[in-house]
């Protein structure tokens, strides 16, 4: 039995981000059969403490002139999940919704930064060369926009592509790309490509590789194609075998696929928050967990040192003067914070100075108004 299509509107999406598996195919992202490493708290006591002091803290939301407290803005914002580490140790912690502890909630663009983390992986160890041309990794998208456009264009999303991903418009890019790549059987008479990498091969340019940044989803699909040709291993495959085997993951996570079982690199991620937050660990001890490093600390270092602001342009107001570089948003401040993000306002937020980890899931943004 298929799914209906509307899985992923308001308020069918409030129950639907915790269970994607249910509704479309996956593979899975495999924690292997070693013991998780729990996760460092607060001592109980204290922990009750700090999050009482936390949920009691005020602010005024923007566009508002009316104060809440961060307990109240939780079921405001719809949150399913929170997680917060501050030195190591977990501070806060909290649950709602379709989420429990050890339940799974969907990342959506969150994924892009896992692919972009285990792109710059291969960067920092020398096995994938980011000023390279995309073509000499996959040969096959040569007559296509990302023909002409380098490893590091893909990588901080500056290529120019004809496509717009404006839900909006029903002939938009985003839904020829939603018909080609989606796992389900397609209606009678389609013409179009199937899967992601055939929707690559075909995506035309508009306007110049290395111009400006555009955020466009299918950057993350054909970086993750690079990745696979490099690695030998599908972009699920390999975050199994670099990030979740290793960091002491309690629970698999998963990747939605296409109709060849290619994982969506772009948003198809589902995963336990804590896990989550041992991503967020990672990248804030640049590659080390449980004391084992998994990764080079140029792998982070590189996403710190950002990419151009000038090309990030004015979109954006809250991150003016940022970048995005890696699959990773890069806020204002000599990389100070980055930040995993995804739609409905999923977060991995990486706070250096602060030494600090915020986790957040979320089910969607306010309910439409009647």
């Amino acid at each position: 039995m298929q799914p209906q299509s509307d899985y992923f509107s308001f308020p069918k999406l409030r129950w639907s981000v915790c269970h994607i598996r249910q509704l479309l195919p996956t593979v899975e992202i495999n924690r292997g059969l070693k013991n998780a490493i729990p996760l460092t708290y607060l001592p109980p006591a204290e922990l009750a403490r700090t999050a009482k002091t936390i949920n009691a803290l005020t602010f005024t939301p923007l566009n508002s002139n009316k104060p809440m407290t961060w307990e109240q803005s939780l079921g405001v914002n719809y949150t399913d999940g929170m997680l917060i580490f501050h030195k190591g140790r977990v501070v806060y912690e909290w649950y709602s919704g379709c989420l429990e502890p050890d339940g799974k909630h969907a990342a959506m663009s969150m994924t892009k930064s896992m692919t972009g983390l285990l792109a710059e992986i291969l960067v920092a160890e020398g096995r994938l060369d980011p000023s390279a041309m995309v073509t000499r990794y996959v040969p096959k998208v040569a007559k296509s926009a990302f023909g002409t456009a380098t490893v590091r264009e893909v990588m901080n999303m500056t290529t120019g592509l004809d496509y717009s991903e404006d839900y909006a418009d029903p002939n938009a890019g985003v839904w020829k790309y939603a018909a080609a790549t989606s796992p389900l059987p397609k209606p009678a008479g389609y013409k179009g490509p199937n899967g992601y990498f055939e929707f690559l091969e075909q995506i035309q340019p508009e306007g110049k590789n290395g111009e400006a940044f555009h955020y466009k989803t299918p950057n993350a699909d054909m970086l993750s194609w690079i990745i696979s040709r490099v690695s030998g291993k599908s972009v699920a495959n390999l975050a199994s075998d670099r990030l979740w085997r290793r960091m002491g993951a309690e629970q698999d996570a998963y990747m939605t696929v296409d109709a060849y079982g290619t994982p969506f690199a772009g948003g198809g991620l589902s995963a336990g928050l804590r896990d989550a937050g041992r991503i967020g660990l990672l990248v804030l001890n640049e590659g080390v967990i449980n004391g084992e490093r998994l990764f080079p600390a140029a792998a982070v270092k590189a996403l710190r040192a950002g990419g151009d602001p000038k090309k990030f342009g004015t979109e954006y107001p809250a991150l003016i003067g940022g970048s995005y570089t890696g699959l990773w948003w890069i806020y204002p401040g000599n990389g100070r914070i980055i930040a995993a993000r995804g739609v409905y306002g999923q977060t991995i937020y990486v706070d250096f100075d602060a030494d600090m980890v915020l986790v957040r899931s979320r089910r969607c943004r306010t309910p439409p108004t009647t």
